[in-house]
């Protein structure tokens, strides 16, 4: 490696620690980040066979938000809207964003969080950055705060090597309530079936779209069972 390249390496390193605690600033409760092209052909990308945003440059900056279960209005989707917790999380990216352009001259941008739309897979990206573990309800449980968060990215101009992941499951040994009160029974054999909880969240959107009109500001209050159920707090 040349000297400039070790130079370059650790600028980008101290400017992404500045991130980073930028990001707790703003509001954030957690930040991490994953060299963007480890998200390339991700294992939730290869099951659902749809890439997403691809980049092989730079890095991806994941905040994750707590979504206190005393308050649940932070969960409520509403169409064309998203929650209030992802909103929270957008005004986050961008304002981040813009900061790291006027403090360093760097690219920067929020990621959408639909993969459709040219989104990544949050749930990888967050273990990928070292933010939490997969749990055995499909969610990523985040010291300090269980499975009641929710991540937001942001891909930015600036290189840097990948951190170390959590790798300890705390789902050992678990009697797994999370999988005993799914309504939808979305852990046959113990592994998550994707298709059967779509299947609940499409029919709790589909009920408001039959209602509109009839009721101001309808929001969707989907089944939060595998998360509530959660005996992880961190």
């Amino acid at each position: 490696m040349k000297p400039e390249d070790t130079h370059v390496e650790k600028r980008d390193r101290q400017i992404m620690d500045a991130v980073l605690a930028r990001a707790l600033i703003l509001g954030a409760s957690v930040s991490g980040v994953v060299p963007a092209h480890l998200l390339i052909d991700c294992p939730s990308a290869q099951r659902a066979g749809l890439q997403g945003l691809v980049h092989e440059s730079g890095s991806v900056i994941v905040l994750g938000l707590y979504h206190d279960p005393k308050c649940p209005e932070m969960d409520w989707w509403e169409e064309g809207r998203s929650t209030p917790g992802d909103r929270i999380l957008y005004g986050i990216t961008t304002a981040l964003s813009r900061w790291l352009h006027e403090e360093y001259g760097r690219e920067a941008h929020d990621i959408p969080y639909e993969v459709s739309a040219g989104g990544i897979y949050l749930k990888d990206a967050a273990v990928l950055a070292g933010l939490g573990v997969f749990g055995r309800n499909n969610l990523v449980l985040v010291p300090g705060f269980g499975p009641c968060i929710r991540f937001r990215a942001l891909w930015a101009d600036l290189e840097v090597k990948a951190g170390v992941s959590l790798c300890v499951s705390p789902c050992s040994g678990c009697s797994l309530p999370c999988h005993e009160h799914c309504p939808q029974q979305a852990f046959p054999g113990g592994q998550y079936n994707r298709e059967r909880c779509l299947s609940r969240m499409d029919a709790d959107k589909a009920s408001v779209a039959c209602d509109h009109g009839k009721t101001q500001n309808k929001v969707v209050n989907h089944c939060r069972n595998c998360e509530m159920f959660c005996v992880y707090s961190g």
